[in-house]
């Protein structure tokens, strides 16, 4: 474990060790990408899901279809602006419409520790209806488990979700291409140092609010206005950069960002720099980044600036020549880095 709270190897692992370094360390990134490379696409393997796209997109007599599932084990389950209830539904909306799908329908289950406060449970089914609504989605199946006392952490929430898909425009990383500008919803890492601060108690002049939210409103007009949207993708765990760094693998694109035109707010500025945190790598709920030819940039902008959740929405890079699978950061002070899949994850349990 280094300073700044990720995991690192130190020397090399056996493949089949993967999957006992993920459960110990709580591994995100590169580790979880092992796991699913070594372990599960071999054993499941298919066109649909070798796709590795947010959500399954399913072809039933011509109607095409968004599936997908999610599990939610944030600690604590109440953060300040959400909850794991709110964040269970905007999570799953959020995966159904970075493919360009209107939500429609989500099952919902949890997993309850012996002893969990009604009162609680109360106000995250409450807060999960106030998302749904919002969000236009019904639940329309589920379930209920009970474990012993000691087995859990309170509550767990697993979602999954079903949407349309609506015109002939095909929204994956495959179709990113050189010249292709790249746009971020708003400022980054709200959400992980939201929880973060709550977890670790820490005493804020003004508290950081997260970020969860559904994008269904702000994603669904730019594909109603006919925008050929290549490729979206919300930035959640491993934040922003771990985003872009897999889409230019999916890709084979080099992705050339600047770090001045992220947004980022001050207050989340400080606490990563007090804390040594990067928050290119801090996790968002209620942010996508968005790739569209560079002459539907203005377009794009003007479309998601019209709503209240990206009003902060702005250019951060372009899609370059190289075949490569990288991502590049032109710095404050005027040098170029390179941005790297972290091993773990800076902080773990954050959705």
């Amino acid at each position: 474990m280094n300073d700044k709270g990720d995991f690192s190897l130190n020397c090399p692992v056996p493949i089949s060790d993967y999957a006992e370094i993920i459960l110990a360390h709580g591994g995100g990134g590169a580790l979880t990408r092992q796991l699913i490379e070594s372990t599960f696409l071999p054993a499941f393997s298919n066109p649909i899901l070798d796709a590795l796209h947010d959500s399954a997109i399913l072809d039933l007599n011509g109607v095409k279809l968004a599936f997908t599932t999610d599990s939610y084990v944030v600690r604590p389950c109440f953060f300040p602006g959400g909850d794991i209830g709110s964040l269970a539904v905007s999570g799953t909306v959020n995966d159904l419409v970075m493919c360009g799908a209107k939500p429609l329908y989500l099952t919902l289950a949890f997993i309850l520790e012996e002893g969990f406060s009604m009162r609680d449970l109360r106000r995250i089914v409450e807060s999960i209806k106030v998302q749904a609504d919002r969000a236009g989605v019904k639940l329309v199946t589920g379930d209920t488990k009970v474990v012993d006392k000691g087995s859990g952490d309170g509550i767990y929430i697993n979602t999954s979700g079903i949407g349309i898909i609506e015109g002939s425009n095909v929204i994956s990383p495959q179709r990113v291409r050189p010249g292709d500008s790249v746009i971020i919803s708003g400022d980054v890492g709200r959400h992980g140092i939201a929880v973060m601060a709550m977890r670790e108690s820490l005493e804020l002049e003004k508290p950081i609010q997260s970020d969860v939210a559904s994008l269904d409103r702000p994603v669904l007009s730019l594909v109603e206005a006919g925008v050929d949207v290549h490729c979206l993708r919300d930035p959640t765990r491993g934040g922003l950069a771990t985003t872009l760094i897999e889409i230019a693998e999916q890709a084979n694109v080099e992705v050339c960002i600047e770090e001045t035109s992220v947004p980022v707010s001050d207050e989340v500025r400080g606490v990563c720099e007090i804390l040594g945190f990067d928050p290119l790598y801090i996790a968002c709920e209620g942010r996508f980044v968005a790739f569209v030819p560079e002459d539907e940039k203005e377009r794009t902008l003007d479309i998601l600036r019209r709503d209240p959740l990206c009003s902060q929405a702005r250019v951060i890079g372009t899609v370059c020549e190289a075949k490569s699978g990288i991502v590049t950061c032109k710095t404050s002070i005027g040098g170029t880095r390179v941005l790297d899949m972290l091993s773990g994850e800076q902080l773990p349990r954050i959705c």
